[in-house]
């Protein structure tokens, strides 16, 4: 495919890759070294072990995890939750974005309150949701969509309103209703704010899960680094957190898979 350039393009195409090539590697080794220097300075005394744990006690404690199916069914705990907490509030705050959109007089009405509910510390919902909703999996759920919610919203309705106005008076002079601008023009417009949005939410939903099972939860990674502490067990608690980071990484990255198919599907 590259005979079909000049040696000149080839050329700079192949730097391209390779300066790709020693980004990652560079990525790889810089994460290589973090932890054998953490290996090196627990059991050398540089720091203590017990308090920080070290990456083959942790790798220790992963795989007994899995050895005992523990592992998978709290991950699926996780993820579960996630999974549902983000994709109902992902949905409600386009909607409700739809409806602050849809009537300047409920957006006038409803907008110091969203203010105000986002400058809220949504840790302090945790109890109130518990109290509500019991110690189950609804709680958790609840938590993870009061999080992600309300972003949704404000970065949904931001975008309808940053919409080319020019484009929408075109459609009324061609006598599109408001129904059909919303659908033809706005929700088409705002696919990178909408992109956007999905790319904070997903990881506020998952912070919200977490905490949420810090305080309801008898299952997932959240409960693992509560009980992991509660006994001073630092290494599954630090097992539990680099799963957690992992799940954050791959829940960005299908995001991000997404966000290339659907650029992909608008330049087409």
């Amino acid at each position: 495919m590259l005979d079909q350039y000049s040696p000149e393009h080839r050329a700079y195409l192949r730097r391209i890759k390779m300066r790709h090539l020693v980004i990652r590697g560079t990525q790889v080794l810089l994460l290589i070294g973090l932890f054998a220097l953490w290996e090196l300075a627990a059991r050398q005394g540089w720091i203590n072990a017990f308090i920080f744990s070290h990456p083959s006690r942790i790798w220790s404690a992963a795989v007994r995890l899995a050895s005992q199916g523990d592992l998978w069914k709290h991950l699926g705990w996780t993820v579960g939750e996630t999974a549902l907490g983000f994709t109902a509030g992902t949905f409600l705050g386009i909607v409700i974005a739809i409806i602050l959109w849809w009537s300047d007089f409920v957006s006038r009405v409803l907008d110091p309150y969203i203010v105000v509910l986002e400058s809220i510390p949504k840790v302090a919902l945790g109890p109130i949701f518990v109290v509500w909703l019991g110690t189950t999996i609804q709680a958790v759920i609840a938590m993870a969509i009061s999080v992600s919610v309300i972003v949704t919203i404000m970065m949904m309705h931001a975008g309808f309103k940053e919409v080319d106005p020019n484009k929408v008076k075109l459609a009324k002079s061609f006598g599109a209703t408001k129904f059909q601008i919303l659908t033809k023009v706005i929700i088409p417009a705002s696919v990178p704010t909408m992109i956007a949005a999905l790319k904070v939410s997903v990881g506020l939903s998952l912070v919200g899960t977490i905490v949420g099972e810090f305080l309801a939860s008898k299952a997932g990674l959240g409960y693992l680094i509560i009980y992991g502490g509660q006994v001073f067990n630092m290494s599954l608690v630090m097992a539990s957190v680099l799963l957690l980071a992992v799940v954050s990484i791959i829940l960005y990255f299908l995001v991000s898979k997404l966000e290339e198919r659907v650029v992909r599907g608008r330049d087409y």
